[in-house]
């Protein structure tokens, strides 16, 4: 009889460490790793020989080590968007919150936008071009209207889109900086991999 090996101990294949690598990068991208904790993390990711060595660079991390064990062999688990932290105290928790509920609140504003203006567009197309009315430029003085209502339903001030904005600005610089420092450092890895 054979018996099933420890999937703790399955060797990992280059892809799978890469794998594995990938989805540390998108932790620190996330900012869930500091620089320094990825660098070591990283490290230890591109040094591992099998699964069970994964568990510690992964401890802590939503989702866990990105593989899994299917009739004997080993598959990548996707990971994307969706982890949330948990914890903290309560006035870390509060500001969360609150800013949580300030990003979709922009989040729906901005999408309601989109969806009035392509309305507004369409109808001044068709009234204008299909059914040749005049006065079909009507629809556009009517935009500012239609795109305060959501502001006023979902109390998103002028303030709040401000704050809105500068979030989003800051989030997209620092997400792109920690992209492009998880990207250098898997390629530092990938080439010490290379000489190996």
């Amino acid at each position: 009889m054979t018996a099933t090996p420890d999937p703790d101990g399955l060797l990992l294949s280059d892809s799978e460490r890469m794998h594995a690598l990938d989805a540390l990068g998108k932790h620190f991208a996330d900012g869930r790793l500091d620089s320094a904790e990825f660098y070591e993390r990283s490290g230890a990711v591109a040094a591992a020989r099998t699964v069970g060595a994964l568990d510690e660079p992964f401890r802590g991390l939503p989702g866990g080590v990105p593989l899994t064990r299917v009739s004997g062999q080993l598959a990548k688990v996707p990971f994307g968007e969706g982890a949330v932290a948990v914890g903290g105290d309560s006035t870390t928790s509060s500001a969360a919150a609150e800013l949580s509920a300030l990003r979709a609140r922009g989040h729906t504003i901005e999408s309601i936008d989109w969806i009035i203006v392509g309305t507004t567009l369409i109808s001044f197309l068709v009234l204008q071009v299909i059914v040749g009315w005049d006065y079909a430029w009507i629809v556009w003085p009517s935009l500012i209207i239609t795109l305060s209502v959501p502001r006023m339903v979902l109390r998103f001030s002028d303030s709040d889109e401000e704050l809105y904005e500068e979030l989003k600005e800051s989030e997209t610089k620092a997400r792109k900086k920690r992209l492009a420092a998880a990207a250098k450092r898997i390629r530092e890895l990938e080439g010490d991999q290379r000489a190996d």
